[in-house]
């Protein structure tokens, strides 16, 4: 009885070992370590994301951390529209048109998604870099199509992706490239990094 009460003892050391090996290794997966914008996507980097739209100070001092260069935007009101926590970044690679004005959050999402998931996806189906994303706008005071709800773009809090150009000038279309029967490789990539940005937005 008592050797089995050791064992036990031992065994939930070990896995209170190993489980402390694997935090200090993935910070990123943990909900109470601090958001870092260059760090791989962890299991709560999206929640962490969305909590900084009550925290914009905190939010600009994290795309200056990243090195991400921007200018925090006046606020905008307009009836039930506009934001308070806009910003115009300037990105390499770089967003066309540019400079892309958005609410901070997103701003921070995207600086994750572009690092974190377009570039290596680039360089997975194509072997080579991005060195643009066109982008057709954020701020726009509107609702949801066909429907009364106001559109998360009324807040700047949604942007929309148009493309993705490579450096040889190859230019991944959204509307053209999406179907797989178009081009199988142009259309993994595009769901690749389309299903990344679900874990961030």
């Amino acid at each position: 009885m008592m050797a089995r009460r050791i064992a036990w003892l031992l065994l939930l050391a070990a896995l209170a070992w190993a489980g402390w090996q694997w935090a200090r290794r993935h910070p990123e997966s943990l909900p109470w370590t601090p958001l870092v914008l260059d760090q791989p996507i962890g299991a709560f980097t999206g929640r962490k994301l969305a909590a900084l739209t009550r925290d914009a100070p905190h939010c600009r001092a994290l795309l200056a951390a990243a090195g991400v260069a921007f200018t925090a935007l006046p606020p905008v009101r307009r009836g039930q529209c506009g934001y308070a926590d806009g910003v115009a970044l300037t990105l390499r690679p770089a967003w066309r048109p540019a400079p892309l004005h958005t609410a901070c959050p997103v701003a921070a999402a995207l600086v994750v998604w572009e690092r974190q998931v377009v570039r290596p996806a680039a360089l997975r189906h194509f072997g080579q870099p991005v060195v643009a994303i066109d982008q057709l706008g954020s701020y726009n005071c509107r609702t949801i199509a066909g429907s009364a709800r106001q559109s998360e773009h009324a807040t700047a809090d949604a942007i929309d992706i148009a493309g993705v150009r490579l450096r040889d000038g190859t230019r991944i279309s959204v509307n053209d490239d999406w179907q797989a029967a178009a081009d199988p490789a142009r259309s993994a990539f595009l769901h690749d990094i389309r299903d990344g940005a679900c874990r961030l937005f």
